[in-house]
């Protein structure tokens, strides 16, 4: 393929394909309805960005090579109908990455949390090791310039599992199209209620995903639903792991090995487990015990995963891409534990489809009471958009379980709010898979800590 059309151009993951493309020598065309940033820099300094927004037909030509659908597009979108009736290829991306990786061995992380800490560990050490490898991970990552790598010459591919559908004609998840060699599975907690509907429906995916596995399954050891799923798999090996022997000292986590202590720029338990999970794929690429440690050492973390954003010598700012239950679980506990001496105020942004839908939302029950002041935000215009039905602050506070829980449904107000905290021995947690509606959380986080 020499000319490929990007439909929904814009999307995290598709921008940084169309970059990757484009490196390789490509033709890369692309169109989308809205482009937010860093994507539109990333594009117009590549010539990538469309001269103008919206949908149209007459990009879409015989000379294509195929088209490339992002899930952002819409199953009528009206070039993906030209193609269509004109017969060029329509891949979702997930299924273009197959497609383009089956002569390389594939790994892939899955679960329900920690896919992207996984990948970005994996991917840390096998830059320092000097071992080429293809990748697409979803967050940005310290030392790489991009979330997506496809080239020709790696021999391997270390590819983030998502369980979402793969694009709006294709509804299989995205993990079900990749056919591991080697798969990590860190974990269930029910997601995504609008397309599984039932926790069933939902683990059913997992298994799925477990049963085309090749050689090797890492899976975290503790979880129940996973060591249900696991009973009967016999066509791959086995290799469980847990949270690793570890110590806290001075508001720093070290790894015990050896009888030595190894300090750690990242902390949590779930931290650790996705330690675990790295170091045995590592072992399998034959990266040794002691060389993944020293890599990891230096790892700091990938963006908004429990990223440092603003501190100073008895507060520190955080946020996190956490936002299901069981994130939102860990994360908070995490934050207790790292730092005994101090108070939490962790603050949560209800912004997915399951955390906006009052039937799921009785599965945050008792999820913020690490906390010392817990705060919810959401935006009733959010909702609307969703087209789910009103929440009301008492739907919110009845489902967390939490009488003295703080409700926001303004953005002014949560800012006001934010911005007259005096942090003491305090830290912030700030807790998202959106962006607070544009909320500068790092701005406001320094004028927060430097108040006189």
């Amino acid at each position: 393929m020499t000319n490929i059309h990007l439909i929904a151009i814009g999307g995290s993951i598709m921008h940084n394909l169309a970059l990757s493309l484009k490196k390789n020598g490509l033709n890369v065309s692309g169109s989308d309805d809205m482009i937010f940033e860093p994507s539109r820099s990333r594009l117009q300094n590549e010539g990538l960005l469309p001269k103008e927004l919206g949908w149209f037909p007459d990009k879409i030509h015989a000379k294509l090579d195929g088209v490339i659908l992002g899930m952002h597009a819409k199953s009528n979108n009206p070039e993906l109908k030209k193609a269509q009736k004109i017969g060029i290829p329509i891949y979702s991306y997930p299924e273009y990455i197959y497609n383009n990786s089956k002569d390389k061995k594939r790994i892939v992380i899955g679960g329900s949390h920690g896919k992207t800490s996984i990948t970005s560990m994996i991917l840390h050490v096998l830059k320092i090791s000097k071992i080429d490898t293809d990748y697409i991970v979803g967050a940005q990552i310290d030392g790489f310039d991009r979330m997506v790598k496809l080239t020709t010459k790696a021999k391997i591919i270390v590819l983030e599992g998502d369980e979402y559908l793969s694009s709006p004609i294709d509804r299989r998840p995205k993990f079900h199209l990749y056919k591991p060699h080697i798969a990590v599975l860190s974990g269930i907690a029910w997601d995504h209620i609008n397309v599984f509907p039932t926790y069933e429906n939902y683990v059913k995916q997992f298994s799925i995903f477990t049963d085309d596995v090749k050689d090797l399954l890492i899976y975290y050891q503790n979880d129940t639903e996973i060591l249900k799923i696991i009973q009967n798999k016999k066509k791959c090996n086995l290799k469980g792991y847990k949270t690793p022997k570890h110590k806290i000292k001075d508001g720093v986590t070290y790894l015990i090995y050896n009888e030595g202590l190894i300090p750690l720029n990242i902390f949590g338990e779930h931290n650790l487990q996705n330690i675990n999970a790295a170091r045995l794929v590592c072992n399998e690429i034959g990266i040794s015990n002691t060389k993944f440690y020293q890599a990891i050492s230096t790892f700091t973390g990938a963006a908004k995963r429990l990223e440092l954003i603003a501190k100073n010598n008895s507060s520190s700012i955080y946020k996190d891409f956490a936002h299901s239950p069981s994130k939102l679980k860990a994360t908070t506990a995490s934050m207790k534990k790292q730092f005994l001496e101090r108070k939490l105020i962790a603050c949560l942004e209800l912004y997915t489809f399951s955390s906006l839908t009052k039937k799921f939302l009785k599965e945050y029950k008792n999820c913020m009471d690490q906390a010392d002041i817990a705060i919810v935000y959401f935006n009733p215009d959010t909702v609307k958009k969703k087209k789910l039905k009103n929440l009301k602050e008492k739907d919110i506070i009845e489902a967390f379980g939490r009488k003295d829980l703080k409700v926001v449904s303004k953005i002014t107000q949560l800012q006001s709010y934010l911005h007259k905290l005096e942090l003491k021995h305090t830290n912030l947690l700030m807790m998202s898979s959106g962006n607070f509606d544009d909320l500068e959380i790092n701005i406001l986080a320094n004028k927060i800590l430097n108040k006189k």
